[in-house]
């Protein structure tokens, strides 16, 4: 059934029930996981449609210089250029996520929502998106919010995370001073700590070229 809540969601000090759809939808962008790709458009035109909020004030909704200005340069520190011109559906599960990173950043929010981006992504590209995200937030002094199953790439990306299971909150705060094993035993149901060091154990027999 659905779990029931209560509480209030405030941006900026400013509780969102005041706000309207068109205010919030200014500051706060979402990147979700990406599963389908239902149309062929091309890189350029999905990154250009990031910018819906700023076209539609436009008399005839075309793109202004300065949106091909937020555009280009997006994609160029996305290293997504050389795919301009390239069809969604032509594109990997790692570039196509990218498309949707610079997509969500053209739309500059001052919040990002993460809904487990990385899923389906080789490692490589995961942690690209995490590391541009953290320079992004701390470049533009704005904020990013994700959920996600992998506590590793959680703690790439920051060092104030929020456990939750079963829709309840276990802890919350600085990772070095949350995590514990007996706190991670709880939450996962297993021993995680003897796990990643075993694990990280692995790699270290092998040798550097």
């Amino acid at each position: 059934g659905i779990i029931h809540h209560r509480g209030e969601i405030e941006l900026s000090d400013k509780s969102i029930k005041s706000m309207k759809r068109k205010e919030i939808a200014g500051k706060i962008a979402l990147m979700r996981q990406i599963n389908h790709v239902h149309f062929p458009y091309t890189v350029y035109e999905t990154v250009m449609m990031g910018r819906y909020r700023f076209l539609r004030q436009n008399l005839f909704g075309k793109p202004t210089q300065e949106d091909m200005r937020v555009v280009e340069e997006t994609m160029e520190s996305t290293n997504l250029m050389e795919l301009k011109n390239k069809h969604l559906n032509t594109l990997s599960g790692g570039q196509l996520q990218r498309v949707y990173l610079a997509h969500t950043l053209v739309q500059e929010p001052e919040l990002i929502l993460l809904d487990e981006p990385t899923n389906h992504m080789d490692i490589k590209y995961q942690i690209d998106v995490v590391t541009y995200l953290k320079k992004w937030a701390v470049k533009e002094n704005h904020a990013v919010v994700g959920v996600f199953h992998d506590i590793n790439l959680a703690m790439e990306l920051t060092e104030n995370l929020l456990f939750m299971k079963d829709g309840k909150i276990h802890g919350m705060g600085k990772a070095n001073e949350l995590i514990t094993s007996d706190f991670l035993m709880k939450i996962y149901d297993m021993d995680i700590v003897s796990y990643m060091t075993k694990s990280l154990s692995r790699w270290q027999d092998f040798k550097k070229e």
